[in-house]
């Protein structure tokens, strides 16, 4: 069996009727509207955020999810989904997982309004159920993300980033979502209590070992085939290389810093760059930090009784530094 499908099994039953909520959440009387979250509904990843919310909570609820679970995972993947439309506008990406993104399809002002219009509806989805406590826990981490994207474009220009700041970023960029679908998952069926905030820090420590080891894929290895140096050509500072900044003479750190400045596109640097990398420890420190965090979020969970609910739970913790793509 595979393992994302062994992970959702003690789920299946909500995630199929999670699909249909959630579909219904985006309809709206603008044909074109429809027709464009039509498209995304059919081209869905594997949905790993809504999973958190429904493995969360019936881990806390003895099996049992309720009305405010589902509406807090299609917040989520609303929110997620509107960040996604609104990032490949950015990035003037005209893909998204091997499909046209929305921007390609229909121009980027359609995409941006698309993106806000999902934006709202998850909003409205809170309020207009009085989920004011899940709206603050989506509302952060909305906040937190558009900051983290910001600090690492403001850090890109300069490309002077500390170890500290990357996680600073990575947390904001990355872990906050992943930590809200975990505190909404906590929040639905036990509001008020501790276990909101023990998840919180247990999706963001799996948010930070799923960022590390995306950089990871940036110099390449056995699973995914050739470095793409993808993140050196976008002046992206990723753990490895920022570790290697940090220990490597002057002379090395001039020549790397001048290769992503003003050589980035330059294929045989950009090799180079990677090569030098993985010479100097960059790789095993940054796998070395991510499973540091993976057996973080492991602990949290040891605190609470053994269920099939907390087995899932560690599978998607351990898939996030063990997947291949």
């Amino acid at each position: 069996m595979k393992i994302v499908a062994q992970i959702k099994e003690p789920i299946n039953i909500e995630m199929e009727l999670f699909e249909k909520k959630f579909y219904e959440s985006m309809t709206s009387k603008v044909a074109l509207l429809n027709r464009i979250t039509h498209y995304i509904v059919n081209r869905k990843g594997k949905q790993m955020r809504p999973m958190f919310v429904f493995l969360t909570a019936k881990l806390l609820n003895n099996g049992a999810v309720n009305e405010r679970t589902y509406r807090g995972a299609s917040v989520i993947e609303l929110i997620h989904t509107a960040t996604l439309v609104h990032d490949d506008v950015v990035d003037e990406s005209n893909k998204r997982r091997g499909f046209f993104s929305i921007n390609a399809l229909w121009k980027n002002k359609i995409a941006v309004l698309v993106g806000d219009y999902l934006l709202s509806k998850g909003l409205l989805l809170s309020i207009d159920n009085n989920d004011f406590d899940l709206l603050k826990i989506i509302s952060v981490a909305v906040r937190e993300m558009s900051e983290g994207e910001l600090l690492q474009i403001e850090k890109a220009r300069r490309l002077d980033i500390t170890e500290a700041i990357y996680y600073e970023i990575i947390r904001q960029k990355t872990a906050t979502l992943i930590a809200a679908c975990c505190s909404l998952g906590a929040c639905s069926v036990k509001p008020d209590s501790e276990d909101i905030e023990v998840f919180r820090k247990f999706g963001e420590y799996c948010g930070m070992a799923f960022q590390i080891k995306d950089d990871l894929f940036d110099y390449g290895g056995a699973q995914i085939g050739k470095p793409t140096g993808i993140d050196i050509k976008e002046q992206k500072m990723t753990l490895p290389l920022i570790h290697v900044l940090n220990n490597c003479s002057k002379k090395d750190k001039k020549w790397v810093i001048n290769s992503i400045k003003n050589h980035n596109k330059d294929k045989k640097r950009v090799k180079e760059v990677i090569a030098f990398v993985k010479d100097n420890g960059g790789l095993e420190y940054a796998v070395s930090k991510m499973l540091s965090f993976r057996d973080d979020a492991l602990e949290l969970l040891s605190r609470y009784p053994d269920s099939e609910y907390k087995k899932s739970l560690e599978l998607m913790v351990n898939y996030v530094v063990e997947r291949k793509k």
